[in-house]
């Protein structure tokens, strides 16, 4: 993409499907800490002139948490990375590549049973079913948004 449809595409972007409510979580530690944080991830997820595109840096993301075994990061930035126009096709490659990486037994026993490989299929298998984009892409938010405690970054009370 060059720099002036790469422009003119971040003028237009969607809003990612979930939020960096983890963010709140510095500022109820500390108001100065919160403003660091918040600078740094403007600089990392909304500067306007990027050198690397949004979808790629979410699959980045993506496969920086799983290997640093962060799951819940990993969903969500599935969530995003298909909003953002990821395709099955390279999420195939993508998990095939962790079990390169990681190896058949950690593929098996950490990725396989966590929300993130949960949500992989939930949209391989929507889009085998002929479901739309914006339809596969409410389902990974209410299946694995805020609301599923293996995703949601937010503390919230015990009923």
């Amino acid at each position: 993409m060059n720099n002036n449809s790469q422009t003119e595409h971040n003028k237009t972007k969607p809003e990612p499907p979930l939020r960096p409510t983890a963010l709140k979580n510095f500022k109820k530690t500390d108001d100065t800490l919160a403003k660091i944080v918040g600078n740094f991830w403007q600089l990392i997820w909304a500067n306007k002139n990027p050198a690397i595109d949004q979808k790629t840096k979410y699959l980045l993301s993506l496969a920086n948490a799983v290997g640093a075994r962060r799951f819940r990061q990993a969903t969500r930035e599935l969530v995003k990375a298909y909003a953002a126009g990821t395709t099955a096709a390279e999420f195939d490659e993508l998990f095939s590549l962790f079990v390169w990486n990681q190896g058949a037994g950690e593929f098996a026993s950490e990725i396989g049973p966590s929300s993130l490989f949960g949500a992989y299929q939930m949209l391989k298998e929507m889009e085998a079913n002929n479901a739309k984009r914006e339809k596969i892409i409410d389902a990974l938010k209410m299946q694995f948004g805020e609301d599923n405690p293996d995703v949601a970054t937010r503390f919230t009370e015990s009923k």
